[in-house]
């Protein structure tokens, strides 16, 4: 896909790409951090026939949703070359031992060989977490690993 990014002065930038359907859509970055989701009109690319102002927060959650299943099926193509590795998603279930517990006391790597490549959080991606990165209630855990790891990981991030 080409996206086209135009400055807009005095307002932020605008970026936009052309679907199938043969409209522009895109989103504006204002330069006070709002959002605004667009879409052009079949006739006339640069008129406007929808915006949707978005709040940071708001933005960010459409882009997880937009880009979670993405990541997830990438993730699953790039592995799918590499015989024996896979990879699936676990979620964290509120109230479970590690609901609220940093990633590091998993020890997930240590105690099963599959490693976490990502966790989505509210529909936004954290991708490479860190070890001090807290889980929440709700989090979906995205793991690599051999069949074995991924066994034991969804033993381990289940009951603990």
């Amino acid at each position: 896909m080409n996206v086209e990014v135009t400055p807009l002065p005095g307002i932020g930038t605008r970026q936009d790409f052309m679907i199938r359907a043969g409209r522009r859509i895109g989103v504006i970055t204002h330069r006070d951090g709002k959002f605004e989701l667009i879409v052009s009109s079949l006739d006339d690319p640069d008129d406007c026939t929808a915006s949707i102002p978005l709040t940071p927060a708001e933005a960010s959650t459409l882009a997880g949703l937009l880009g979670s299943p993405q990541l997830v099926a990438h993730l699953q193509e790039q592995h799918r070359e590499v015989a024996g590795i896979s990879t699936k998603q676990f979620p964290i279930v509120p109230g479970s031992r590690f609901d609220g517990s940093p990633l590091a006391e998993t020890e997930l790597r240590t105690r099963t060989g599959a490693s976490i490549v990502a966790v989505v959080r509210a529909g936004s991606v954290h991708p490479s977490p860190r070890p001090d990165f807290v889980f929440g209630g709700g989090d979906l855990v995205v793991v690599v690993g051999t069949a074995d790891g991924l066994g034991a990981a969804a033993e381990l991030l289940g009951g603990g």
